[in-house]
């Protein structure tokens, strides 16, 4: 199949999924067009089968806000005629799948059908579609997709709630390729912890965008607790809006030297199997990526019982779960850990296995191809009528 994908290329678990979706893709043998304002992140431009589409936008000074969306439609038609593409696979519903629509409307005035599916990631749905100035447009991109897909029953179930669609809406959640997440062999593994801590030290690690719904203020106050009471290290992976106040605060409680801020990272499966346990105590997940990508290096999160964690982490099997802002029981709970090596490991274990066995990459990416085979197969039904 040839087939575009549009993401937000930035930093954030929308944009991940959706250029590991290209990649896997292309592994499989596809033709991946990614299609959007700048290269994702995580693309290093050398991979076979996969294109890039920059979309240019307008500086015409009669727009005050460039229109974004407009020009996206015109590369999406542009790039479906030019490369003769299947389909479009659109992550985020604002603006893309009004773009896409945009863009199959301007294709049927040549014949041409193109057909789009709408992954919803989360917060297009709990943050920004239920913004009234969005919400009716959203419904509408919705249900003019061919095919909608979510990342959790939680969020397929948030939607029908708030949105009632007339589109079904089919739960394909996150993955991970568990040849590239995978632990590390004790001689590596003790190499990279060393970059960062002395033998002995524990390590956890925080990976987000650094945005409110994420508490990384959580993520540092967590830390100190447990670094009161046995020596630690803690890694902070990522950028964004919180991170200068999560700084403040590690040097307001004397720990700056054992909190590394390491920014953005492109290659975030070599750092997250040096770890010990993961910290993720956000006021909303719809899935929890970063938590899936620990668990596969067999690195279990300590997690807030929110969104679609919880089909992920079985609290006490593969992980721990608490109540936002519930800073005490996290912290106590990462000491109680790391005080009882045996369950740490056997925490550890089930999280590697509960990756391998239910969200590998090699059972979720067959999941989107017969997705899309029946999404086609519709099509041209459709267009046959």
């Amino acid at each position: 199949m040839k087939i575009g994908i549009t993401c937000y290329p930035t930093y954030g678990g929308s944009g991940v999924v959706a250029t590991e979706l290209g990649i896997e893709l292309a592994a499989a043998g596809h033709q991946v067009h990614f299609i959007a304002y700048s290269q994702p992140f995580r693309l290093r431009g050398r991979e076979q089968d996969i294109a890039f589409h920059e979309v240019p936008v307008s500086n015409y000074p009669l727009f005050e806000y460039p229109p974004y969306d407009l020009a996206l439609a015109t590369r999406m038609a542009e790039v479906a005629a030019y490369y003769e593409l299947d389909l479009l696979h659109v992550h985020y519903a604002i603006p893309h799948s009004i773009s896409a629509y945009l863009a199959r409307q301007m294709l049927l005035r040549q014949n041409r059908r193109l057909p789009f599916i709408t992954t919803l990631h989360g917060t297009d749905i709990t943050l920004v579609g239920l913004d009234h100035s969005y919400l009716p447009i959203t419904r509408f991109g919705i249900d003019e997709s061919d095919g909608v897909t979510a990342i959790s029953n939680y969020l397929r179930d948030k939607t029908i709630q708030e949105f009632h669609p007339q589109q079904s809406i089919q739960v394909i959640p996150n993955f991970v390729n568990c040849d590239v997440y995978m632990p590390l062999d004790e001689a590596a593994r003790a190499a990279g912890r060393a970059r960062y801590a002395e033998p002995g030290e524990k390590i956890l690690v925080h990976l987000s965008n650094f945005r409110p719904v994420k508490r990384t203020a959580d993520v540092v106050r967590i830390f100190s607790r447990v670094a009161k009471e046995l020596p630690a290290r803690l890694l902070m992976i990522g950028d964004g809006p919180d991170r200068s106040a999560s700084e403040w605060i590690a040097h307001r409680k004397g720990i700056q030297d054992r909190v590394h801020f390491l920014g953005k990272q492109s290659s975030v499966s070599e750092i997250l199997p040096l770890a010990d346990l993961l910290l993720m105590p956000s006021e909303l997940e719809s899935f929890g990526l970063a938590a899936l990508e620990a668990m596969a290096c067999r690195v279990p999160t300590i997690a807030t019982h929110v969104g679609g964690v919880p089909e992920l982490i079985e609290d006490g099997v593969n992980g721990r779960l608490f109540p936002v802002g519930d800073i005490e029981g996290m912290a106590a709970a990462a000491v109680e850990l790391f005080r009882d090596p045996g369950r740490l490991q056997a925490m550890a274990e089930a999280a590697r296995r509960t990756a391998q066995t239910r969200f590998c990459a090699s059972k979720i990416i067959p999941l989107y191809e017969r997705f899309y085979e029946e999404i086609l197969s519709g099509s041209a039904v459709a267009s046959l009528q």
